[in-house]
């Protein structure tokens, strides 16, 4: 209880000092003021009585044509701001496929050119004789392990960008994989009998 009045007391003179800083007769003098004030504003704002003058009807008019000319403003500015932004978004698209498109090719191309080292190291692979891979040729083992673990690499790096190893030996010739060299007459079913490259 004693700490309530005393908290009451501490409100009562905070109160008292803050009317040292306002005193009450200009705080009421500035609330007639602003009251008065509210008054002339709605006196000064009231509309003026509509008659049959023809002044006003010409103005009333005049405000009509400039209202459908500002719509019609609006509408051909609304147009072309809507058109703008598909312009500007049809340009992203064809920017972001022109992109991926030069990614893609830059990729082929390389790969392209690559395939032609995947055949030199399989052709060298394939040319070192097996019986001189032993303890008496140390090099020629060690050279051969190396390029078998780069043309391993190489086909890695083949598959990651979608590029497959294709071997067509023995199968039926079909133009869309395979590319003809020179034309062969078979009894039976065209099939691949000479593969010079390893296609991927």
């Amino acid at each position: 209880m004693a700490l309530q009045i005393r908290n009451l007391l501490k409100c009562g003179n905070l109160i008292n000092e803050s009317m040292k800083f306002f005193p009450r007769s200009i705080v009421m003098s500035s609330l007639r003021k602003n009251t008065t004030a509210d008054e002339g504003k709605t006196q000064e704002t009231k509309p003026p009585p509509v008659g049959g003058d023809k002044s006003s009807d010409f103005d009333i008019d005049n405000l009509n044509k400039k209202i459908v000319e500002l719509s019609e403003k609006n509408d051909e500015l609304l147009d072309k701001y809507k058109r703008a932004l598909a312009d500007g978004e049809n340009l992203r698209q064809r920017l972001v496929k022109q992109i991926s498109d030069a990614k893609i090719f830059g990729v082929q191309s390389l790969c392209k050119d690559l395939l032609d080292v995947a055949d030199v190291l399989s052709k060298a692979t394939e040319s070192v004789p097996k019986e001189e891979l032993n303890e008496k040729n140390p090099h020629l083992k060690s050279l051969y392990e190396g390029l078998v673990v780069t043309e391993a690499q190489l086909k890695n790096v083949f598959k990651r960008y979608g590029l497959e190893h294709v071997n067509p030996l023995n199968e039926k010739f079909d133009p869309n994989y395979h590319e003809a060299l020179f034309q062969q007459s078979f009894e039976d079913d065209q099939q691949i009998n000479n593969n010079n490259n390893i296609l991927y």
